[in-house]
């Protein structure tokens, strides 16, 4: 059995969902857009991305074992 992660199932794919909309918003909006406002995107997108990534490692790390002396 894998150990759970901080993240639910549900959680997990509105963040990826989150990541992919960020980061895909953020080159278009530096395009159309004179300011840096876009720079808001891309900050965004690297704390959910960090979130994610921080979910991954709870997730694999192993589950630890008492055992009986």
């Amino acid at each position: 059995m894998r150990s759970v992660g901080f993240l639910s199932e549900r959680q997990r794919r509105f963040a990826w969902v989150g990541f992919l909309l960020a980061a895909f918003q953020a080159p278009l909006a530096a395009k159309l857009v004179d300011d840096a406002s876009w720079f808001f995107a891309v900050v965004v997108a690297l704390v959910v991305a960090t979130v994610i990534i921080a979910d991954d490692a709870e997730r694999r790390r192993p589950e630890t074992v008492d055992y009986p002396e």
